[in-house]
């Protein structure tokens, strides 16, 4: 794990409908991009963090759109993290498993025509899921974590996180309701 591939920017107080969480910002040295992770309680001296690794998801976060449940899981992790009174929510400027925005619209095209997220991505050039997860092991040894109890419905995500250098405790599942969309 390489550990200078952050810059850390700063800290605030974030008050949510669920609570009054911390943000703490972080810049990708070489890319520039930002990601964020917000935080409740004491979460550098418990064993095992209740976590989500969240990527953005415009299109779901802000226009509410029905083909994922980015939103759901997002406000859920969020909402169980409140319940717990601590925990840690890595929120990453990773768009459409780290395809992009624009790209994310063109898949959208393609599942119009009948491709699944998956196919959609491969007809585009790109592979299955794009993200690159060591900005969160680098985040996580800024804040001290060193094990999580992650919540994801992607156990392939386990893995990804594992070989960037941190350990996963447990999964927990996000469940939410399908729709004709997703």
């Amino acid at each position: 794990m390489k550990k200078d591939i952050i810059s850390f920017v700063e800290v605030s107080e974030l008050p949510t409908e669920f609570s009054n969480f911390k943000v703490h910002a972080f810049t990708e040295k070489q890319s520039k991009i930002d990601h964020l992770a917000i935080t409740l309680g004491d979460i550098a001296s418990i064993d095992s963090v209740l976590t989500r690794i969240h990527s953005q998801c415009i299109t779901g976060e802000s226009f509410f759109s029905l083909r994922c449940d980015c939103r759901y899981q997002l406000s859920e992790s969020l909402n169980q993290i409140a319940k717990k009174g601590r925990g840690v929510v890595f929120y990453l400027q990773q768009e459409g498993r780290g395809i992009g925005l624009s790209n994310k619209i063109r898949a959208y095209k393609l599942q119009d025509s009948g491709f699944d997220t998956v196919e959609a991505n491969h007809q585009l050039g790109f592979h299955e899921d794009e993200r690159n997860y060591e900005i969160v092991s680098a985040m996580a040894n800024h804040l001290k974590i060193k094990s999580m109890d992650l919540m994801t419905n992607n156990p392939r995500k386990i893995d990804a996180i594992e070989k960037s250098g941190l350990k996963i405790n447990k999964r927990i599942p996000i469940k939410s309701e399908s729709n004709d969309h997703n």
